[in-house]
């Protein structure tokens, strides 16, 4: 691979250059941002005809570039990528936890694979609970939070399905990463300089992202030999390697050090899934998103179908009408994902009818234009205890050909288990089950029986990877977003951003967001998201406003115009994202 190479260097600064008006060098007219709002479009983005990576850290970003210029397709781009940011990205990046992508091939042939964690069999509700029958830390610390892993079976499935170069040569980028190491960024330090303490009962971990006593220092060059030896063997025995062979050992002898439950007979049993993707209309383009075990396509489904119904560029982008009318989707949506939804493969689920226009005019006929809705009005859970790691990566290929991405280790470095020997973290996905039904879980979400936790299940997702087409038929839109329950609400807020309010590809991005998940019953905004006239109003609508401290999600958004430009932005609230195009 020609890693870093002059013509790499010159791509990618010119890639780079401060957008030209009229592809995002601000805010369309009409859209009016908050005086005091940070991301005024100024941020770089990726311009290309031949492909497009955007993802959350910009060496893998390259990666993935590197792959498209060596004749590989969105489909080799993104398990290259997904590799490389198990290395760089150790808070989200992984092969110890699981996700979601949804493929579109340059002819339309549609795909989605699930690729989630599965609870050990050993998994039951008791484990996790105390002695008053109450939710303990179990499920967010330790080795008994961990999930089965399912990072590395799907994208082993998605080269089977769609790869084209090599196994061996998509890894190899990776392996290069974790052997000869990479500069540490502040926000690597940072991040597990704030999570020592925390960290700090597990030896692997202390011993590998704590050399002597401390976290990496900024500029400094990390190496993980014990993860390079571990995608080498990924490398040349494929999942096998992981679900069979010496890693399987590593993951299994860790879990019986300390009390965990992951089996051999759970590796084993462990498949990635290919399900139909959910599929709906807004305003005439066509939305290709994930169906259960993740949430996020028939909620954003179900969110713009009760939005249809609205004139929102009328309205105004970020006007206060415009918001109470999204919050108020917002919260049906989630009344309905919190009581229906979970691993399709053990409950039913009305899937026809959430998505439908039908259900969407009778929620829609419900909201009052100025009066706000309580939230008690819809939930279904009985209330007993009200109470983010992911990363998502884009990728067009020079022929069309689609990938939008989102995998993840739940909370930021997952369980804080790292598999001595292994190198790499597990996930910390079981506090995506309902403990018990009615207790909120970290992310603050009150779910139903549909998504308790039980042996051999899936835990539901946010997780919201999404392809949009055009009416002409031509792929329009990849994006997707980190963020726990907020990913929902910010990839629907940034299909409605580019397709009501016509905005470019840099302020679709960089837009304030707001968020509602029906309880706790308030609509969140970013820090300045909101000027004190439209809060007001707001209020006097009824609607509780509860103010962040600082932003929330990571979009990463590609747009492909009808000439077949491709333009891509990674937010600006990451410091490390960036898209690249060629």
């Amino acid at each position: 691979m020609r890693r870093f190479s002059l013509l790499l260097a010159l791509s990618f600064l010119a890639a780079c250059a401060p957008p030209p008006a009229g592809t995002g060098a601000g805010a369309p007219a009409g859209t009016v941002f908050p005086f005091d709002w940070e991301f005024r479009g100024l941020d770089p983005i990726g311009t290309g005809t031949q492909g497009m990576v955007a993802t959350t850290d910009v060496r893998a970003t390259r990666v993935g570039v590197d792959i498209l210029e060596a004749g590989g397709n969105a489909v080799d781009a993104a398990i290259a990528v997904g590799f490389a940011l198990a290395v760089v990205y150790p808070s989200a990046g992984n092969i110890g936890g699981g996700g979601f992508a949804v493929v579109r091939l340059a002819d339309g042939e549609t795909a989605s694979l699930d690729f989630r964690e599965m609870a050990p069999m050993l998994a039951t509700p008791q484990r996790f609970l105390d002695e008053e029958g109450r939710p303990t830390d179990a499920s967010v610390l330790g080795h008994l939070a961990a999930g089965v892993p399912g990072t590395v079976a799907g994208l082993w499935e998605l080269h089977q399905r769609y790869g084209s170069l090599s196994w061996e040569e998509l890894i190899a980028p990776a392996i290069e990463l974790a052997e000869n190491g990479f500069v540490v960024t502040q926000a690597l330090h940072d991040g597990l300089a704030a999570r020592q303490t925390r960290f700090a009962e597990f030896e692997t971990t202390q011993q590998i992202f704590y050399p002597g006593g401390e976290a990496p220092r900024v500029g400094s060059t990390f190496q993980q030999p014990q993860l390079g030896e571990t995608l080498r063997l990924i490398a040349a025995e494929g999942k096998s390697a992981f679900y069979h062979g010496a890693i399987a050992d590593m993951i299994v002898d860790e879990m019986r050090r300390s009390g965990g439950l992951i089996t051999h007979e759970d590796l084993r049993r462990y498949t990635a899934k290919w399900r139909d993707p959910i599929i709906f209309e807004y305003r005439g383009y066509t939305i290709a998103s994930m169906p259960p075990s993740s949430s996020g396509g028939i909620t954003i489904a179900e969110t713009l179908n009760i939005l249809e119904g609205y004139n929102l560029r009328e309205l105004g982008f970020n006007s206060p009408e415009a918001i109470h009318l999204i919050a108020e989707a917002f919260r049906r949506a989630f009344a309905d994902r919190n009581y229906y939804l979970g691993d399709p493969d053990y409950i039913e689920m009305p899937v026809e009818r959430l998505i439908s226009d039908e259900y969407a005019a009778e929620l829609r006929a419900g909201i009052s234009r100025s009066r706000a809705s309580p939230s008690e009005q819809f939930n279904r859970v009985p209330v007993l205890q009200e109470g983010s790691h992911t990363t998502h990566y884009s990728i067009v290929d020079g022929q069309g050909s689609a990938v939008a991405l989102t995998y993840t280790i739940n909370s930021g470095y997952g369980s804080g288990v790292v598999v001595a020997r292994a190198g790499f973290f597990l996930n910390n996905e079981m506090d995506d089950f309902a403990m018990r039904a009615g207790y909120a879980n970290q992310y603050g979400l009150i779910q139903g029986e549909a998504n308790l936790v039980a042996p051999g299940r899936r835990m539901l997702s946010a997780m919201t990877p999404s392809i949009v087409v055009a009416p002409e038929g031509e792929l329009r839109m990849v994006v997707g977003s980190p963020g726990g329950p907020r990913i929902i609400t910010a990839v629907a807020q940034t299909i409605i951003n580019v397709i009501d309010f016509e905005m470019d590809v840099r302020s679709a991005v960089d837009a304030p967001r707001i968020h509602h998940q029906l309880l706790p019953d308030a609509i969140m905004v970013e820090r300045n998201g909101i000027d004190e006239r439209t809060r007001s109003v707001l209020e006097g609508f009824g609607h509780t406003i509860m103010s962040r401290r600082g932003y929330w999600a990571d979009v990463q958004l590609i747009i492909r115009e009808p000439d077949g430009t491709l333009y891509g932005a990674s937010d600006p609230r990451s410091s490390n994202s960036r898209a690249i195009g060629y």
